[in-house]
């Protein structure tokens, strides 16, 4: 990337045209004069820095609301930024979600050139270039097989939907949309796919020119493919081993038109339940890149969560391949 600042776990990089990168910590409130591209990192349960450790278990609203304010700070302390991209794994697309809707700055109705960029409105007042999540648990956790390694059994599932909380708190919560009775609210995940008096969260996503979700297609025990990708049961791909070199795990590629709401949506897959299928239909108001990943014969296909994102750089070396499809299709 040309003059860009990478802000990843609460630390600063500003990558420059030979490819280098110069770091500093952002709570330094050091700024990078040359840079006009913020690209946000956004881990998943258990990071480290702003949203570190045991903070994560605090609830996706409550991280969302640490990051937010992170990246305003970074926004004012380099005057010269005008586009923003987010890449985030696991949770941390869910921390992301939330945290755009707070960050959504409304086009100026009286001034706003269609043509513009900016019409649609901003992110921190940035051009929103890119949205990628990782292995994100869109969906929620609670569906069949959305947590792979409770083998797809209904009773532990349900089990775990009722204990979840006592383990991860909050986030637990919002991750099996246990917490409807926060203030008489709906849950969390089911309000982050509308734009409500508070935030406007499908809004905000639509400003953005791509929206991407990577996805496992298996041995990712952790997040399920359906949760994801983002898909219904029924529309999940056939997919056949890669035969591109660059790319070898990339199996499946998909742009995913937007598509408007319907009465009838209940109806076409009868393998969701109503608030899955909620889900599903308010995240497809807008347009994403599908792109499904498969590590079958990995020999760490079993880390395959970790893998997807190359977590640590020796270890799950098998998935630079994606970090670099990622890095391919990058829009600067």
């Amino acid at each position: 990337m040309e003059n860009g600042i990478v802000l990843e776990n609460g630390v600063c990089h500003k990558d420059t045209i030979n490819g280098g990168h110069d770091i500093w910590n952002c709570e330094d409130g050091v700024s990078s004069p040359a840079a006009d591209h913020l690209v946000v990192m956004v881990h998943g349960i258990l990071g480290s820095q702003t949203n570190g450790a045991t903070l994560t278990l605090d609830g996706v609203d409550v991280m969302a609301q640490r990051l937010a304010a992170e990246v305003l700070e970074v926004i004012k302390n380099n005057p010269k930024l005008h586009k923003i991209s987010f890449v985030a794994h696991s949770v941390g697309g869910l921390v992301a979600r939330y945290a755009i809707g707070i960050l959504y700055q409304r086009p100026d109705v009286d001034n706003a050139d269609s043509s513009h960029e900016n019409a649609r409105g901003t992110i921190g007042g940035l051009e929103a270039v890119n949205f990628i999540t990782v292995a994100t648990p869109h969906l929620g956790s609670r569906g069949n097989k959305q947590v792979p390694f409770l083998f797809g059994v209904t009773a532990i599932e349900k089990v775990a939907g009722l204990v979840i909380h006592w383990i991860f708190r909050r986030t637990g919560r919002h991750l099996f949309l246990t917490d409807g009775g926060d203030e008489g609210k709906p849950p969390l995940l089911k309000r982050m796919v509308e734009d409500n008096t508070e935030y406007h969260f499908i809004s905000a996503l639509r400003t953005f020119k791509r929206r991407v979700a990577y996805s496992n297609v298996g041995y990712d025990h952790i997040v399920g493919w359906r949760t994801s990708c983002i898909r219904r049961m029924s529309e999940l791909p056939k997919w056949e081993d890669s035969l591109n070199e660059k790319y070898p795990h990339v199996v499946y590629e998909e742009l995913c038109v937007e598509r408007v709401p319907s009465e009838t949506a209940l109806e076409e897959d009868r393998s969701c339940d109503k608030i899955e299928e909620e889900l599903v239909t308010g995240l497809s108001q807008v347009s994403w890149e599908k792109v499904d990943v498969s590590f079958h014969s990995s020999r760490l296909r079993f880390a395959a969560h970790s893998v997807i994102q190359v977590k640590d750089h020796y270890m799950h070396a098998e998935g630079a391949d994606v970090i670099q499809h990622m890095i391919d299709h990058f829009v600067v």
